[in-house]
């Protein structure tokens, strides 16, 4: 049977891109080697460990918070079991939403391993063995990232465990050492910690979350260590030796010293993520990747023709959204389209709490690239809504340029972080300026004051503070 387009891979790219092509009027298949369709971020990624930071979130709220606001509950009791079901549940509906939406935009489904033989052809191996060759026009690699592995470390997904892992523990570690401070150890070490584990975590750079605004990096350390985090910055793990008792990590610093070794029940390796491309079969098809990258043009397309690829494959943030973004706009190139993505326009969002949220140029990026900006920074301690909450750590920083005015970046840290950077999002997609945003009128009391103020404040008028 022949398709007008192949998806392999059903996470967040996999599947919008299927949808918009076959709302576009194209035949379509997806291929998905898990049984259920959504990916990592749907399966074990993104919404489980939100489903587990929300719930302990709670839990945390109920024994420091609650009792300030007048509500007295007593000393919260954990079921760990009744949370892991939760996000069982949560994981479910969404796996099985996803299914009904391919279902209902008449897009065929195989499950099974995809390999590549050569343009126009994907052939669908199950898990009994039996291959089926599908035709098709076009093919999109939408396969998604693994967890990257750390060299001489064994992962067992026990003791030593990957985030896939570490969403399934099923006791609470006292001791929890964290490798890598970016946002999934961060998200998942905080998980743990609110719900009574010790986190240290080692990461090999002198500062946590790389490539984020460095003053937002900062105060979030400061308020991580206040929640009982521990940091060793500028550290590496040489050895993990693992045994009945739990794990020994053997911790150096970065620049060569003296070695130490930290007890933990369980280890999280958190180094960052890479491309899934094993298996594919690229190299017989003859599609060329970079660093193990699949290497594509500003349309998408490999140097090999009819087949494309987007996500975490491809250059770029390894964000679900900026996927899903490229997933719309190669179907809509394939039904003849100008799809396009904004890559100067993509939020990222730590979801712990408090979150933090970013979007365009840091401070050290336009710093380095010579443009002359102006910063407006407004905190949560001056907003009535987040005194209200109780939740008054962090600032909202907005930088524009010091000639036109245009937003070239916000960076927040602090209660729905998350939801708060949107409105700049759409600020930014537009070419919008920090007087545009400073003159729009904001609900009060809301935390999205806050953006306002911080927009005033690049022309040093704030009003609150």
């Amino acid at each position: 049977m022949a398709y007008d387009l192949v998806v392999i891979g059903t996470g967040p790219g996999g599947y919008v891109c299927a949808i918009r092509a076959a709302q576009l009027g194209l035949k379509v298949a997806v291929v998905e080697k898990r049984k259920t369709h959504g990916g990592t971020c749907l399966n074990v990624g993104c919404i489980p460990s939100k489903a587990l930071l929300h719930a302990s979130e709670m839990f945390e709220e109920a024994g420091h918070t609650f009792e300030k606001l007048g509500v007295v509950v007593g000393k919260p009791k954990l079921d760990l079991k009744a949370m892991m079901a939760h996000k069982q549940e949560t994981i479910d509906a969404n796996v099985t939403g996803v299914g009904f939406l391919l279902k209902k935009n008449k897009i065929e489904a195989f499950h099974g391993t995809a390999s590549i033989p050569a343009a126009g052809k994907v052939v669908v191996t199950a898990e009994d063995g039996k291959a089926q060759e599908l035709e098709t026009k076009n093919i999109v690699i939408a396969t998604g990232s693994e967890s990257a592995p750390l060299p001489g470390v064994t992962i067992d997904e026990k003791t030593v465990v990957t985030s896939t892992g570490a969403l399934e523990i099923g006791a609470v570690p006292k001791e929890l050492v964290v490798v890598g401070a970016g946002v999934i150890g961060l998200e998942i070490g905080s998980v743990w910690s609110r719900l009574g584990a010790k986190v240290t975590v080692v990461e090999f750079l002198d500062r946590i979350l790389p490539g984020m605004d460095g003053e937002v990096a900062k105060q979030f350390q400061r308020i991580l260590e206040k929640q009982g985090f521990s940091f060793q910055l500028g550290s590496k793990v040489t050895k993990v030796e693992t045994g009945k008792a739990g794990a020994t990590v053997t911790v150096e610093p970065a620049a060569g010293g003296e070695a130490k070794t930290l007890k933990a029940d369980i280890v999280l390796v958190a180094i960052g993520r890479r491309p899934n491309t094993d298996g594919l079969g690229l190299d017989k098809a003859g599609v060329a990747t970079e660093k193990g990258r699949v290497v594509i043009d500003d349309h998408f397309r490999t140097n090999v023709a009819g087949i494309y690829a987007i996500g975490d494959v491809v250059r770029g943030p390894m964000l679900a959204h900026k996927a899903e973004d490229e997933g719309v706009a190669v179907a809509e190139i394939l039904a003849g389209k100008a799809g396009h993505v904004n890559y100067d326009a993509i939020p990222g969002i730590v979801y712990t709490a408090p979150e933090v949220a970013a979007i365009g140029k840091t401070e050290e990026e336009l710093k380095a690239a010579g443009v002359a900006y102006k910063s407006g920074k407004f905190p949560f301690t001056a907003n009535g809504r987040a005194r209200a909450m109780r939740h008054t750590d962090g600032f909202v920083k907005v930088l524009a340029d010091a000639a036109t005015d245009r937003v070239l970046g916000c960076h927040i840290i602090g209660p729905h972080a998350g939801d708060l950077i949107a409105e700049v999002t759409v600020l930014m997609e537009f070419g919008g300026s920090a007087e545009d945003l400073a003159r729009t009128c904001h609900a009060h009391p809301t935390l999205a004051e806050a953006v306002k103020e911080a927009a005033l404040a690049v022309d040093k008028r704030p009003i609150h503070m």
